[in-house]
C-alpha cells in the first residue's frame, strides 16, 4: 500500500510540474514566435532595399563629438583600446574622455601614458572612491565635457558612450555624425567576440547579441517603441542629452540605476527623441559597422553580468520606470519581454524539475511492474506544440548567429543555448539576493567582470 502511494505522489508531482512547465514554455515560444514573424514581415517590407554602406556617411564639415568610456580597474585593457580607438577613428574632430578613480592608480597610469601623446584623450578623475557606479562615473564625464565646451567655444553635436574592452569600427564616428540630428539616438550593432578557449560561455553572448541586434531591436523600431541602448557604440544627441541633464540636475545618467544605458534609451523615447539602429557596411556585402568586444568566458563572470542586467532591468527597472504610456500596447508587450527573464528562469527551472519527477516516474513504476498513466490528450499536443516551438527557436538563433559569425558558430549555438540556460539560472537567484539589498538600503556598487582586450596584431577587424 505505502509503495503504491509513493508511485501515485510520484505521478501528481510530476504532472504538475510538466503542465505548470508546459504551459509556461508554451507562452514564452508564442512570444517569441510573434516577434519572428513580425521580423519577416519587416524583412519582406524592406526587400530590395540595399543596406547603406559607409560610402554614404562621408560628409563635410564635421562635427565635434565627445567619446565617453568610464573605466574601473581597467588597467589591463584601457590603454591597447585608446591606442586602438586613435588609430582606428576615421573623423577629423572628436575628443576621447576617459572617467578613473582616485583610489585606481594603475587605470590612471595607463590613461596617462596615452594621453600623453595624443591630447584628444581626456582623463578625468572623479572626486569619489571607486567603485561608485557606471552612471556616476559618466557624470563626471559629462561635467567635464560642459566646462571644455564653454572654454573651448564648441559644442559637440553628440555624446557616444563606449567601454575599456571595446574594438571600435574605424567609419562609426562618421556614421553617428550623419545620423545624429535627424534622430536623438543611434545605436550600432554589438558583435561579441567568441573566446575559442571558453567556446560555450563566451559564445552564448555571441548568439543573443546577434539575434538581439538583428532582431529584436529591428521589431523594436518597426513598432516604433524606444530602443533600449546597449551602452556601447551608442550615440546621444547633445541637446537631448543637455535636456536630460538639465531636468536631473546636471547628471544625465541616472546614478542609481544598474543598468543606466538601457533606462536611458526609454527615456529618450519617452521625452519624444527618435532611435535608430544603424545597420550600415563597409562596403557591398562587406562586414557591418558595428563594436566587438570579449564578454565573460568564465561562469562566474558571466553570472555577475547577467544578474547585474537582470536586477537592472526586469527588477529595479519595473520599479522605476513603470509600463510606459498608459494604453500603448507596443511598448508594454516590448517592456514585458524585457522583464520576463525572472519569470523565464522560473519556467525553465520548472521544465528541469519535472524531467526529473518524469524520469523518477519512469523507473518507480519500472521497479514497481506497474504501467504509468497515460498522458492526457490535451497535455500530450500541448508537449508536440512545445517541441515544435523549440525546433523553430534552435533554427532561428542558429540563423542569426550565422549570418553574423558563419556556419560553425550557427551549428555551436544550439548546445550554447543549454550553457545561457545554466548562467540564467544562477544568475536569477543572484540577481534576487542584490534586488532584495537593494531595498533595505545598500547602496549601489559597481559589479563589474574582468576584461580582455584581443590581440589585433594583423588582424584586419
Amino acid at each position: 500500500m505505502g509503495a503504491g502511494w509513493g508511485i501515485v505522489a510520484i505521478d501528481a508531482i510530476a504532472h504538475e510540474a510538466i503542465v505548470f512547465a508546459a504551459i509556461g514554455l508554451a507562452i514564452g515560444g508564442i512570444d517569441d514566435l510573434a516577434i519572428d514573424m513580425l521580423w519577416l514581415v519587416t524583412r519582406c517590407w524592406r526587400a530590395g532595399r540595399p543596406r547603406p554602406t559607409l560610402a554614404a556617411y562621408d560628409r563635410r564639415p564635421q562635427r565635434r563629438l565627445a567619446v565617453f568610456v568610464a573605466a574601473w580597474d581597467e588597467s589591463a585593457v584601457i590603454g591597447a583600446m585608446l591606442r586602438t580607438a586613435l588609430a582606428r577613428f576615421d573623423h577629423g574632430d572628436y575628443r576621447v574622455y576617459v572617467g578613473a578613480y582616485p583610489n585606481d592608480r594603475a587605470t590612471i597610469d595607463a590613461v596617462v601614458a596615452v594621453a600623453a601623446r595624443d591630447s584628444r584623450v581626456r582623463l578625468v578623475i572623479g572626486a569619489k572612491p571607486g567603485p561608485t557606479t557606471k552612471a556616476d562615473c559618466l557624470n563626471a564625464l559629462w561635467r567635464a565635457l560642459c566646462r571644455d565646451e564653454r572654454r573651448d567655444g564648441v559644442t559637440a553635436a553628440a555624446v557616444i558612450l563606449h567601454d575599456a574592452e571595446d574594438v571600435v569600427h574605424a567609419g562609426e564616428l562618421r556614421v553617428f555624425d550623419a545620423l545624429i540630428g535627424r534622430y536623438s539616438v543611434v545605436q550600432l550593432p554589438v558583435l561579441p567576440l567568441v573566446d575559442r578557449r571558453a567556446r560555450l560561455i563566451s559564445g552564448h553572448y555571441a548568439d543573443e547579441f546577434a539575434e538581439a541586434h538583428g532582431k529584436q531591436l529591428v521589431v523594436r523600431q518597426t513598432l516604433g517603441v524606444g530602443l533600449p541602448l546597449a551602452g556601447v557604440g551608442c550615440a546621444i544627441e547633445r541637446g537631448m542629452i543637455g535636456r536630460i541633464a538639465e531636468a536631473r540636475g546636471g547628471r544625465p545618467f541616472d546614478d542609481h540605476s544598474l543598468t543606466e544605458d538601457y533606462e536611458l534609451g526609454l527615456h529618450i523615447a519617452a521625452l519624444g527623441g527618435k532611435g535608430t539602429l544603424a545597420r550600415v557596411r563597409e562596403r557591398e556585402g562587406g562586414a557591418p559597422v558595428a563594436v566587438r568586444a570579449y564578454f565573460p568566458a568564465t561562469i562566474a563572470g558571466a553570472v555577475r553580468q547577467k544578474a547585474r542586467w537582470m536586477t537592472g532591468i526586469a527588477f529595479a527597472g519595473w520599479d522605476r520606470l513603470g509600463w510606459g504610456p498608459v494604453g500603448d500596447w507596443r511598448d508594454h508587450w516590448m517592456r514585458m519581454r524585457d522583464r520576463r527573464a525572472p519569470l523565464a528562469v522560473l519556467v525553465l527551472a520548472s521544465g528541469y524539475g519535472a524531467l526529473v519527477a518524469w524520469v523518477v516516474a519512469q523507473v518507480a513504476h519500472r521497479l514497481a511492474g506497474v504501467p504509468p498513466p497515460p498522458t492526457p490528450i490535451a497535455l500530450d499536443r500541448l508537449l508536440h506544440g512545445n517541441a515544435a516551438l523549440l525546433a523553430w527557436r534552435l533554427a532561428v538563433r542558429a540563423l542569426f548567429t550565422g549570418q553574423a559569425y558563419g556556419w560553425r558558430e550557427a551549428c555551436w549555438s544550439v548546445p550554447r543555448v543549454l550553457a545561457g540556460n545554466v548562467i540564467s539560472l544562477l544568475a536569477a537567484r543572484r540577481a534576487v539576493a542584490s534586488y532584495v539589498q537593494s531595498l533595505r538600503g545598500v547602496a549601489l556598487r559597481w559589479d563589474k567582470t574582468a576584461h580582455v582586450f584581443p590581440d589585433l596584431t594583423g588582424d584586419p577587424m
